[in-house]
């Protein structure tokens, strides 16, 4: 997926939806070759595999951790605009349900960009050969 498309411009709804289906499908691409590594490590895993391993659990904390400030500053600027509508007595735009709709799609968005991030690049990154 080109970062146009994962871009600022656009459907938000499309771009949720693009986010969440590479991440089906690199999400299972790393597990299996992460389990394949340990099974082979076996009890006497190498540095390299051990670096691996200590990796693993290090990007889920900092995708977790940057996923959750990704969502609140996003919720911050939602939270901005519905009281700069208010303030100025244009109410009517959120009314309707799409803007409020859009908003919440694009909470979304913002906190899996670093889940979907870490998950593709991971995904490329096990699959290549090793040097």
């Amino acid at each position: 997926m080109t970062r146009r498309t994962l871009g600022r411009k656009g459907n938000p709804g499309q771009r949720l939806a693009t986010q969440f289906g590479e991440l089906a499908v690199a999400a299972p691409q790393v597990v299996a070759q992460r389990v394949m590594r340990m099974a082979v490590a076996g009890v006497q895993p190498s540095a390299r595999d051990r670096r691996e391993m200590r990796l693993m659990g290090d990007e889920k904390m900092l995708a977790f951790q940057q996923s959750w400030m990704a969502m609140w500053a996003q919720g911050w600027r939602v939270q901005v605009a519905l009281a700069q509508s208010m303030m100025t007595g244009h109410l009517t735009p959120w009314a309707g349900g799409h803007r409020a709709a859009d908003a919440a799609v694009r909470v979304l968005s913002a906190g899996m960009a670093p889940i979907h991030g870490k998950a593709v690049a991971n995904a490329r990154r096990l699959a290549r050969k090793p040097r």
